[in-house]
């Protein structure tokens, strides 16, 4: 079959596109699914990078995401049959491969059907920002009807996903951005008041548009003095949730002082711990959201769609440009 891979890391001239041996038969609880498109992620570039942080198996095909249609079934398998259209994210870990290929080999726990009126291409582009704006929101933290929910990098992958879960939910929604097109395009998805922060302090505006009180929840996409930022406008006893990992030099004085509650959120996990009840819950989020694609409730932006032989040009679109959306591959 056609993928991409590496056998070491690097910048993206490491990926090569070519022939690799296919998947070999599905083991009892597998399905083998025939790939028609593939979200690009930044863990993609992460792991493309420094792979050996991460347990992969070279060469390694890189990707977590992906749609399309089931070939094969294992002899365990009861909820999918071939022919179904289906979307999923698992990362290539423990033996597995990612998703930068005609063909994979996925956990049926990981596997939920695709929206119905979804292309291949937007539900490709949706498992891993769905999961981990929802994990983050409603997992790490109890948001609810009337909260206010500071959500940093609103027009990102995971950021334009989680405003409109925290406005399906009830929540008043301030966001982050760094510019008049991305300040245009949240504010379409219901964002409640919007920050550019190449201009403005995120702290101050926070304070000033909550009349001094802070938010109830903090969401960090970003890492490092977003973080801190985030730590810094939460009001007493709320929560603040980070996708990245703390620095050094990150203060939690403030967190102590106020007696925050501090949530890490790693999408991965599941699949790193081999926890088939993680598993299940992370297909179960992708159920309910492929009904609320199908509801028109939910909605998810490409931002750029690209060849999978173009997977380093993707990659590179992705790190440089920080898209509004997501960006996807084609398989032809």
């Amino acid at each position: 079959m056609q993928a991409i891979y590496f056998h070491s890391g690097g910048d993206s001239n490491v990926l090569h596109y070519g022939e690799i041996d296919a998947p070999k038969q599905c083991d009892e609880n597998q399905v083998l699914v025939h790939l028609k498109a593939i979200g690009v992620n930044p863990i993609d570039i992460k792991i493309r990078t420094a792979p050996n942080r991460f347990p992969v198996t070279f060469p390694v095909i890189p990707g977590c995401d992906g749609a399309g249609i089931i070939e094969a079934i294992g002899t365990k398998v009861k909820n999918f049959k071939p022919g179904d259209e289906v979307y999923f994210s698992q990362p290539g870990f423990n033996g597995r491969q990612g998703s930068y290929a005609e063909h994979i080999l996925v956990d049926s726990d990981l596997l939920s059907h695709k929206p119905q009126s979804l292309s291949f291409e937007q539900a490709a582009a949706a498992p891993l920002v769905l999961i981990t704006a929802w994990e983050a929101l409603f997992d790490r933290t109890d948001m609810h009807e009337g909260q206010t929910v500071l959500i940093q990098a609103g027009a990102g992958g995971v950021g334009h996903v989680a405003i409109q879960l925290a406005k399906l939910h009830g929540a008043t929604v301030i966001t982050t951005v760094s510019n008049e097109e991305k300040a245009a395009f949240v504010k379409r998805l219901g964002a409640d008041y919007v920050i550019n922060y190449r201009h403005q302090n995120v702290v101050t505006e926070v304070f000033a548009y909550t009349k001094s009180a802070g938010v109830d929840i903090a969401f960090d996409t970003v890492g490092s003095q977003v973080l801190q930022d985030c730590l810094n406008c939460v009001k007493p006893y709320g929560d603040v949730v980070t996708i990245l990992q703390p620095t050094n030099e990150t203060n939690w004085s403030e967190a102590r002082l106020r007696n925050l509650r501090f949530s890490m959120e790693m999408m991965l996990s599941p699949v790193l711990l081999e926890s088939a009840e993680a598993k299940s819950h992370q297909a179960e989020i992708l159920r309910q959201c492929a009904q609320l694609f199908d509801e028109n409730k939910l909605t998810i932006e490409i931002a750029r769609v690209f060849k999978l032989s173009e997977a380093a040009a993707a990659q590179q679109f992705l790190d440089q440009t920080h898209p509004i959306g997501k960006v996807v591959l084609t398989v032809s």
